[in-house]
């Protein structure tokens, strides 16, 4: 019998195991009715793996650390995946409860949180172990969103049958105030310098920008027709918007809170999320089974890529 000399074996390991994260970044797109996560190759905007991801699939959350995890919630088990990135694997679940939503990663990667619908709380849970760390009740019905400010002191909450922002205290681990918006609030984004919050609101069809200091609304912008996903560039100049009825994104200048463009996409566009650069947009379009890849420079469409059957949204690492 032949053996295999022991310096190969790290080289033979890295040749077997299939679509392997060699390079960066790739982007996460959760299937709803797929029970997949489609994975794109951001340099070549192709399809290059999928991944069985329970059986609904909804909130993405990508940790900001190389080669890390990303996070997916199943609405039918009321679990949150973790995914190894470069193995390409299930490597644990947590309970969250019934009808999980949107999940985030905190910026320094140690802290995951969920929306969970049923119990109207957001689960708090260790990055690494997936440890239960706390759960937080709010006073919104149906929370979607839970989004980390980018300096770890807020988590902000949006849900579907209050007309307003819930705002829980990180380090306290509670609800210490709420920010009234528009009809059903959605996404929401943070600047880099956690100054203000951008809600999309879909009924509304109304963005609102939130002063974190005041915890109040400073301006309301006129979005597209169902506002929903909110996605900020690195450099905090534009917030891109996401307009289900209309099919396209609406760009608003920071500088202004101004709409300076609208971008047609796919069929219900939903949840999106940009890549490290800042040069392309990508955008889950939930009617078209598709991600439209937008130019950020030129503010136009550079191509649409077929995924599976309801994406969600989009996680980039």
């Amino acid at each position: 019998m032949q053996t295999v000399k022991p310096y190969l074996i790290p080289m033979l390991f890295w040749l077997c195991v299939p679509q392997l994260a060699l390079s960066a970044p790739f982007a996460y797109v959760p299937n709803e009715q797929s029970g997949t996560i489609s994975i794109l190759d951001v340099a070549t905007d192709q399809v290059v793996h999928t991944l069985k991801a329970g059986e609904k699939p909804r909130g993405v959350a990508a940790s900001p650390l190389a080669n890390g995890r990303v996070y997916v919630t199943d609405g039918t088990s009321g679990k949150l995946l973790a995914f190894d990135t470069t193995l390409r694997t299930l490597v644990g679940t947590a309970e969250l409860g019934k009808s999980p939503e949107g999940a985030s990663v905190s910026p320094d990667g140690t802290l995951v949180a969920a929306a969970v619908e049923e119990s109207n709380s957001i689960v708090l849970l260790d990055g690494n172990t997936l440890e239960r760390l706390a759960e937080i009740a709010v006073k919104g019905e149906n929370p979607e969103h839970v989004v980390f400010s980018p300096d770890m002191k807020w988590l902000y909450v949006s849900a579907e049958n209050t007309n307003k922002v819930d705002i829980i205290d990180l380090a306290a681990r509670q609800q210490v105030d709420s920010v009234e918006v528009g009809e059903r609030p959605r996404g929401i984004g943070f600047l880099p310098d956690s100054s203000r919050a951008y809600v999309a609101c879909e009924v509304a069809s109304m963005v609102y920008v939130i002063d974190v200091a005041s915890h109040e609304v400073v301006t309301p912008i006129k979005a597209g027709t169902f506002s929903n996903g909110v996605t900020v560039s690195p450099d905090g100049k534009r917030v891109f918007i996401s307009n289900g009825k209309d099919a396209s994104v609406s760009v608003i200048d920071t500088t202004s809170n101004a709409v300076i463009a609208e971008i047609p996409v796919g069929k219900r566009p939903w949840n999106m999320a940009i890549e490290p650069t800042g040069k392309k947009l990508y955008v889950a379009n939930g009617r078209s089974d598709s991600v439209t890849v937008i130019d950020v420079e030129t503010l136009k469409p550079a191509g649409e890529i077929a995924v599976g059957v309801r994406p969600w949204g989009v996680a980039i690492q």
